[in-house]
């Protein structure tokens, strides 16, 4: 069963190992809507002052006219991450910052604990096809996760894909697994490096064999939707053409059916290309074959929705077209169960018949609540699955088909919850449950009585009971009531001693709510505390909070956090000296922009896989179908937002900017590392305190750095050893 919400139209911009990638340089940038800069290169690094480290990075003369405003950018250089001079700079920087951190205090207990953390076991829960059950399952001994299948419930495991066995140095990942549902088949994605980019493969489950023919490259953004009969499936797929920029891939995108035995080249054409690559195509098939659904995301904010039943071959009807709404539909049983947020910012669900497709004969079976939001639907042993948002942490409800109430599922406290997961006919279902300081509990539920039992507990060498969990909220600059949660121990001294982290994402509709993190307490061990806010531009309070933190509006998720700032500091939890920040992603322009726009406030920044150039980030990397959610310099209006907190624009000479650990990774094709490498080399520049803005690069790694446990390892160790340096908790 799939929770309808959870499409997207591509992978977000979020770390993948805290919610969150095939190793290829970056694309040259597509030709400039502007007219070309002026550039006038130095003949050598000419630094006005001396400071510790490498030599600073060469500065151009580089500016550009764009809608009126003159655009500096004197590190356009090192937007050529292939280039002799960028790859011998980014050698000597990493180089120094891994001198200036393996020197660090405490470096061995912190390796040793977080060995401890990071090396533990768990499963996921089943998931049926047939008469066989997949799961995955990481073992304490291995680095990365295993998958496997058992005949019947109780069968003994078979390995079904060992990403450990697929390279000697641990390269290949495994990117995602689809069963068919009679559960012969399985299609799988491997990419290099943990990158973004990937090729699909179709395995036989029960002899193993891997078909020779069923190979299919260019499934970056692809999942694999079965028909029932198990003869093939829909998907996605981008072109492998060179000659196309990177950033211009996702508007060839188009969606094909694939016949087992056949050759991608010869799969059928379902839906041909939109040629804009702000937009993008998904597509799904309901679990009895008969209705295809194919989706036209327009960021994260729209998208429309048409279908074809394919019993009657007709062409495409339009579903939900042209609203400025999300719409995620369930089909079951010849109807066709809509989840949207259309004139309901906190989202309602919706019921409509095939034969009657038109909105105005849906019928409301679940509406909105006055303060819950109705982030996730499934349809799960004939009932409706209902998960909720009240007030940050989830709730569970089951109901009848027609919306009509059955039960409550109790919960072991405020929490986070995924799931259920189970299938439409199944009364069996499992859903998983999560707090700051309740390591993550699988359960399985009867969706028809109502009985529930741990299926998996995971055992973590932590003691939770020394910590309490708070929600308070914060006012933000004009005057919106913004939640945060604080995690610290009970015996928290409101003097401004206690060490902090402030984290927060603030986009893409992505909520941070209280969930288990293991490797967190080695932070909290050593009497630091934890601050997560919800900031505007997630989707925690609904659609409207996510609107409001989007396009024009962006400023006010780093307003938000500011205000979350100086609360910790008014309130006594902590002072700017002992207050770090950490952001990765999306969230790595959230401290970046925190940075430059208050550096007074904060004591050390972790940056991690960024952006941070908001002037020319669409032309890099999957940037264009982030357009949706930031807007682009191309565009009047939204250029002056974007330049006005554009981090890398706002660097300001001899400042007193915090210390500041950038994480990049050489693989990541998502988000282009000439983020990082142009940002650090402006704030090397700019501040009087270069010997502690560090850049640290990570090999064979993407987005969501390298999938190895021993690689999160030594970036945790790399990180915290960094933290309890610069805010003083190694005095």
């Amino acid at each position: 069963m799939k929770f309808a919400q959870s499409a997207r139209p591509l992978i977000p911009l979020v770390l993948a190992a805290a919610a969150a990638c095939c190793p290829t340089g970056p694309a040259a940038p597509p030709p400039s809507p502007t007219p070309p800069p002026t550039t006038t290169p130095t003949a050598e690094p000419p630094p006005a002052v001396v400071k510790p480290g490498p030599p600073l990075a060469r500065r151009d003369d580089v500016s550009e006219a764009i809608h009126g405003t003159v655009v500096h950018d004197p590190y356009r250089w090192l937007e050529d991450g292939k280039s002799e001079e960028t790859t011998q700079w980014l050698a000597q920087l990493d180089g120094y910052t891994r001198k200036h951190l393996v020197e660090l205090p405490n470096r061995d207990a912190l390796t040793a604990r977080f060995t401890e953390l990071s090396y533990i076991e768990s499963v996921s829960a089943p998931n049926r096809r047939g008469e066989r059950y997949f799961f995955s399952r990481r073992h304490k001994d291995k680095e990365k996760t295993v998958w496997y299948w058992r005949q019947g419930k109780e069968g003994e495991p078979t390995v079904l894909l060992d990403p450990n066995t697929m390279s000697n140095d641990g390269s290949v990942s495994l990117k995602g697994v689809w069963p068919s549902y009679d559960g012969r088949w399985v299609a799988y994605k491997l990419s290099a490096n943990n990158a973004d980019e990937a090729t699909m493969y179709v395995m036989d489950v029960k002899s193993r064999n891997v078909s020779d023919i069923d190979t299919i490259a260019g499934t970056k953004y692809a999942s694999a939707s079965w028909d029932p009969r198990g003869t093939g499936f829909y998907y996605v797929r981008l072109p492998v053409d060179d000659s196309i920029p990177t950033a211009e891939r996702p508007g060839h995108a188009e969606i094909y059916f694939h016949r087992l035995g056949t050759k991608s080249s010869r799969d059928k054409l379902i839906h041909e290309k939109t040629g804009d690559s702000k937009t993008f195509l998904d597509v799904e098939l309901s679990r009895d074959g008969n209705y295809l659904f194919v989706y036209k995301f327009y960021g994260w904010a729209k998208n429309d929705v048409f279908f074809k039943d394919l019993r009657k071959h007709k062409d495409w009807q339009p579903l939900a077209v042209g609203l400025d709404a999300k719409f995620y539909v369930t089909a079951w049983k010849d109807r066709f169960y809509v989840h949207t947020n259309h004139q309901t910012p906190r989202w309602r669900l919706m019921r409509a018949a095939p034969k009657r497709p038109q909105m105005s004969k849906w019928i409301e079976i679940v509406p909105q609540r006055d303060q819950a939001v109705l982030n996730g639907v499934g349809i799960v042993g004939n009932h409706l699955a209902l998960r909720y948002l009240d007030k940050a942490s989830s709730r569970l409800e089951i109901a009848m088909l027609d919306g009509s109430p059955v039960r409550t599922i109790a919960l072991p406290g405020i929490g986070s919850v995924t799931g259920p997961r189970g299938n439409p006919e199944d009364d069996s279902a499992y859903y998983a449950f999560s707090s700051f300081t309740t390591p993550t509990t699988i359960y399985e539920t009867s969706i028809k009585t109502g009985d529930s039992k741990t299926y998996f507990e995971l055992d973590v060498p932590v003691d939770p009971k020394p910590y309490s969990v708070e929600q308070v909220w914060v006012e933000s600059r004009d005057g919106t009531k913004v939640s945060m949660f604080i995690v610290a121990r009970k015996t928290l001294r409101m003097d401004g001693s206690t060490p902090f982290l402030l984290t927060g994402y603030g986009g893409f509709d992505i909520n941070l709510t209280p969930s288990f993190r293991a490797p967190r307490f080695a932070w909290l061990e050593q009497g630091g505390g934890l601050a997560i806010p919800n900031l505007r531009g997630g989707g925690e309070y609904g659609e409207r909070w996510h609107q409001e933190g989007m396009l024009e509006h962006k400023q006010n998720v780093f307003d938000d956090f500011i205000a979350a700032a100086d609360f910790l500091i008014t309130e006594g939890y902590t002072k700017p000296e002992r207050l770090g920040i950490y952001g990765a992603s999306n969230g790595g322009l959230l401290v970046g922009a925190a940075m430059v726009q208050r550096p007074d406030l904060f004591g050390a920044v972790v940056c991690a896989v960024p952006l941070l150039d908001m002037v020319r980030y669409h032309q890099f990397g999957s940037g264009k179908t982030w357009i949706g959610e930031y807007g682009s310099a191309e565009d009047p209006k939204l250029f002056k937002a974007l330049y006005a907190y554009s981090p890398y624009h706002h660097v300001k000479e001899q400042t007193d900017y915090p210390a500041m650990l950038m994480l990049t990774a050489d693989s990541d094709d998502r988000v282009d590392p000439m983020h990082a490498r142009k940002f650090t080399a402006a704030i090397r520049h700019g501040t009087n305190n270069a010997r502690n803005m560090l850049l640290r690069m990570e090999t064979k790694a993407g987005h969501g750095g390298g999938d190895m446990v021993k690689k999160a390892v030594a970036r945790r160790v790399d990180m915290y050893s960094f933290l309890f340096d610069e805010l003083g908790m190694n005095e």
